[in-house]
């Protein structure tokens, strides 16, 4: 049997339909790198990868026309096989919708960090029909506690269980949040009012999930035939990847970008001063050697200047000889020009 709600967490308080507020709401259920932000503009394209979409609408029991309702009723998936393994919880608790919208993107998602409370809540209700499932939900404190946290001071606690959704804090008119989530290659709206998932069948091939969805919702609100609802007081959000993780690892990335240049550049300006020194040096030694080549030619030049002069200086010693037209005379001016010859002349 279920634990009296009223006793266990004295009630579910409204909640605002504001994304800072969803995304403060995850952190304290545990959850891990998620973030909820809103889309102002269909047609834009979204970045990134995305959970699911959360709509916020007015709700207006007189709008379920007999038409509507027959459409509705060929959407529904009424496998129980197929409806008991994906997370699709009826509201049994009043006020609860929009914890109820966030659960119903987080745990039919794979890949996301869910955190103690919800992985055990996963857990244990696995296989379960959706009425018990929202019982599950309503008896969890650490999800009311979280909840409630959130609202408004001025929230009105509904303790009516015969209505599910919440009303506006000054009009008393009823607001109600659905989820739209991508499950298995298909689009499911998982609306804890209604009876059983609503599947809108799977997108095209080599396109997103997104663009589904942004079919879905743009015939839902009117905006594909024209007709657009008179009411336009509805809100939309989508659950992503928290972005201030790509943001802190793009940070990372460029801090270590720039220390591999800034090491990069050390190692440059050391190798300058290397070849710099080394150019120095090599100049010194071509200075040393071309002042030896100098002080060489010099001592060269001394050289063949000091053997110029002394043979100027014993060409000049070398007495001048006065040859006489005499037979007799002959063979001794031979004999003298040999010895000047051979450098053995002396003077008399």
């Amino acid at each position: 049997m279920p634990v009296d709600i009223n006793r266990l967490t004295e009630g579910w308080l409204e909640l605002e339909s504001d994304p800072g507020l969803f995304t403060l709401l995850l952190e304290d259920f545990g959850v891990k790198g998620v973030q909820v932000e809103e889309i102002y503009d269909l047609q834009k394209s979204l970045e990134g990868p995305v959970y699911g979409f959360i709509f916020l609408f007015r709700w207006i029991e007189e709008r379920r026309s007999r038409r509507k309702v027959v459409e509705q009723d060929e959407s529904f998936v009424k496998d129980e096989e197929i409806v008991n393994n994906i997370f699709f919880a009826q509201q049994v608790v009043p006020n609860s919708c929009a914890t109820h919208a966030l659960l119903s993107v987080l745990l039919n998602c794979p890949n996301i960090h869910l955190g103690t409370t919800l992985s055990r809540l996963k857990m244990h209700t696995s296989g379960m029909c959706p009425e018990n499932k929202g019982w599950a939900i309503g008896n969890t404190p650490e999800l009311a506690c979280a909840h409630n946290s959130h609202a408004m001071p001025q929230a009105k606690r509904r303790q009516d269980k015969n209505t599910g959704v919440s009303t506006g804090r000054f009009t008393g008119e009823a607001f109600h949040f659905v989820s739209y989530v991508p499950i298995n290659g298909r689009l499911f709206e998982l609306d804890g009012l209604k009876p059983y998932p609503m599947d809108h069948g799977p997108w095209k091939e080599h396109e997103e999930w997104t663009e589904q969805f942004r079919r879905v919702i743009t015939d839902r609100l009117g905006m594909a035939t024209g007709e657009q609802l008179q009411d336009i007081r509805f809100n939309l959000m989508a659950v992503v990847p928290d972005r201030r993780l790509a943001i802190s690892h793009k940070l990372t990335m460029l801090k270590t970008n720039r220390q591999i240049v800034l090491e990069a550049l050390q190692q440059l300006v050391k190798l300058s001063h290397q070849d710099g020194s080394g150019g120095t040096d090599k100049s010194s030694h071509d200075v040393d050697k071309e002042k030896q080549y100098d002080k060489r030619n010099k001592t060269e030049d001394e050289n063949g200047v000091s053997a110029k002069t002394e043979i100027e200086e014993s060409t000049a010693t070398i007495p001048t000889i006065t040859v006489e037209r005499n037979n007799d005379s002959t063979v001794g001016i031979d004999e003298s020009v040999s010895s000047i010859s051979s450098g053995k002349t002396e003077s008399k």
